[in-house]
């Protein structure tokens, strides 16, 4: 049998020791230590400041499809709605729950886009995290474009090996789900479940169609 050519035998060697590098740095990537709330907000951060970036060449409804899919994965969609809509969720029945999980996240989301449309020199910044009897506060700080800074905290539970965000407390007193529980009892109470799934989506629709303020 004749040999392999050279330059295949060092093509079948340098493969060999690729494998053999990933195989040495698979047990540490598998067993790596499980995101902090911080990563989750930073990484919130880091894409709605690149969002801002680009947010007049992408337009309302283009900074709603990149931030949805960021949106949905960060936050407890799911928790958040059962919590904003109160009591009213032991009477629906599983696909009401569904389709107020799915208007909901894409309330939040157009909200998201909505505000953050633009960039000029915002900083959005983490600054530090503390443990709660709910899970973690992950502080944090959005510096407008005139220098005034707004303080932004947000209750962070664990889920699996992610932490997602729960609750946001707006100059740390404000909170996002006791806002919208508010917001849809009177839909609840006036238009019923069904009447509060149209709402949702008329919102989003509304917020995806209009001109953005900066936040």
């Amino acid at each position: 049998m004749s040999k392999a050519p050279l330059s295949t035998m060092r093509a079948r060697k340098a493969a060999g020791l690729a494998v053999a590098m990933a195989l040495a740095i698979l047990p540490q990537a598998t067993f790596a230590a499980p995101a902090t709330g911080s990563d989750t907000v930073q990484g919130l951060y880091d894409t709605l400041i690149n969002t801002m970036k680009n947010g007049r060449a992408l337009g309302q409804s283009g900074r709603f499809v990149q931030l949805e899919p960021v949106v949905r994965r960060t936050f407890d969609i799911a928790s958040m709605a059962r919590l904003s809509v109160g009591p009213s969720w032991t009477t629906m029945s599983e696909s009401q729950r569904q389709q107020v999980i799915d208007g909901f996240g894409r309330y939040i989301s157009a909200i998201y886009a909505d505000r953050f449309d633009s960039y000029s020199g915002q900083k959005l910044q983490v600054t530090d995290e503390q443990t709660a009897a709910a899970g973690v506060i992950v502080h944090s700080q959005i510096v407008k474009a005139n220098g005034e800074p707004v303080k932004v905290d947000y209750l962070m539970r664990k889920n699996g090996d992610a932490w997602l965000i729960s609750d946001v407390y707006l100059d740390g007193a404000i909170s996002e789900v006791a806002t919208r529980r508010s917001e849809f009892a009177a839909i609840l109470r006036n238009e019923g479940i069904d009447g509060l799934i149209a709402a949702l989506n008329r919102k989003a629709d509304a917020l995806t169609s209009t001109s953005a303020r900066a936040f």
